[in-house]
């Protein structure tokens, strides 16, 4: 049951100076599924598309340490001062040009009922007309016993940070399904993320649920996930999708989530250090504005280490379709501070070329084949053949003493597909 390519389209948001989104879907091999190519000339720097997740959701340790965000796009709810204060654990931390913070608390609505926090009246009606009506908790938010409430619970006691799912994003997807008037249409559209072989499966939710759960395979089905999937139903059993509740469809929900879903990543102080590199300073008052900032980042490190922002996940129709590279022709960011997922050309691109992002950063994309073949089985389960690896095929297995160590008895594509098009 696919989804047509108009609603696939649907979610991608308007980009100025382009009438329609410059690229298709189109059926690569049994190997890598789908792939994302360009239908015009696309310039390096160019926006290729911009597009809304059909759900996302903060994750429930990053919401519980008061990672302020809004609980529909995520954007971050503090104004950059008050980021600072937290984050270097400065109560009396002073920023300058606080007139470059973005962060309009004039504007910010929470539900009249759980009271949970919005950004505008827009993300509030947006929230309650997909997804919030079934999710709210009224005067329950902060009861224990709450169907939901022990959901969450169990969820933060097997899947610790650093975090990169929630279950809640699987129970928006639920909840939009049951407030939907098209239930049949949602379904499709779920269904256009890539699925897994059972054993596939089982191996993302070990990753999902962390090394604590990895010691006994039968504990981890008969237990942890077995109780998540009772917590699951007893809050959201929807008959449409009575195959999500079975042990198998929940597992293969899990897997879902796990491969094709996409981290978010949202800062007030971020929005304004970029304002303050955009100012026009003379050399002097820079290099005091530069040092300022460099000194703020280094508490931060000392005080936080390396979470630093709102952070949660959603789930991109048209961006999962986008496959890997080692040498990417296109990135994603969310440059406005929200859920809004930018696709940007890092070079021309030519009609009919492949549109690839990197499921890898700047620094791993840097290491050995060996090094990224290793990341790339153990996130996302298969091996890369872009034109990088091909090229580096001849090079040794083994690249250091300590790669030696980590990956000792490690076969280099055992029961693995190519490359796959989740993200």
């Amino acid at each position: 049951m696919a989804a047509s390519m108009c609603d696939v389209f649907s979610f991608c948001v308007g980009v100025a100076g382009r009438a329609r989104v410059p690229v298709e879907v189109r059926f690569v091999s049994s190997c890598k599924g789908k792939g994302l190519f360009a239908t015009q000339l696309i310039r390096k720097g160019e926006t290729i598309f911009v597009e809304r997740p059909l759900v996302a959701a903060q994750f429930l340790w990053n919401a519980l340490y008061h990672y302020r965000a809004c609980d529909h796009c995520l954007r971050a709810l503090e104004k950059a001062e008050e980021n600072a204060r937290r984050l270097t654990g400065k109560p009396g931390q002073v920023l300058p040009h606080p007139e470059l913070c973005a962060v309009r608390k004039d504007l910010h609505q929470n539900c009249p009922h759980c009271q949970v926090m919005y950004c505008s009246a827009e993300c509030r009606l947006a929230a309650a007309e997909q997804y919030h009506r079934v999710l709210c908790t009224g005067p329950s938010q902060d009861d224990p016993l709450h169907p939901l409430n022990k959901l969450q619970e169990a969820w933060r006691s097997v899947h610790y940070p650093p975090e990169t799912a929630s279950i809640m994003l699987m129970a928006r997807m639920v909840a939009t399904v049951k407030q939907a008037k098209d239930k049949d249409r949602w379904v499709r559209l779920f269904s256009q993320f890539c699925n897994k072989t059972a054993n596939e499966e089982e191996e993302i939710v070990h990753k999902l649920l962390g090394d604590k759960f990895k010691v006994s395979l039968f504990f981890l089905n008969q237990g942890q996930l077995e109780l998540l999937r009772r917590l699951f139903t007893e809050a959201l059993y929807e008959e449409v999708l009575s195959q999500w509740f079975t042990p198998d469809g929940f597992r293969s929900l899990f897997a879902l989530v796990g491969t094709n879903g996409q981290g978010i990543g949202t800062s007030s102080l971020s929005q304004w250090v970029h304002a303050c590199d955009a100012l026009e300073l003379k050399s002097q008052d820079r290099e005091q504005l530069d040092a300022f900032i460099d000194q703020l980042y280094k508490d931060i490190e000392a005080a936080t280490g390396e979470f630093l922002n709102c952070e949660g996940s959603g789930l991109f129709v048209l961006q999962s379709c986008c496959n890997h590279s080692c040498v990417p022709n296109a990135e994603t960011s969310f440059p406005e501070n929200n859920f809004l997922l930018h696709v940007t050309a890092l070079e021309d691109i030519k009609p009919g070329e492949e549109i690839c992002i990197s499921y890898l950063d700047c620094c791993q994309r840097e290491r050995s084949r060996h090094s990224r073949h290793k990341i790339l089985r153990e996130n996302y389960l298969f091996v890369c053949s872009c034109p990088k690896c091909l090229a580096e095929a001849d090079e040794p297995n083994m690249t250091s003493e300590e790669e030696d160590e980590e990956d000792e008895g490690e076969p280099e594509d055992a029961e693995l597909g190519d490359e796959m098009t989740d993200v």
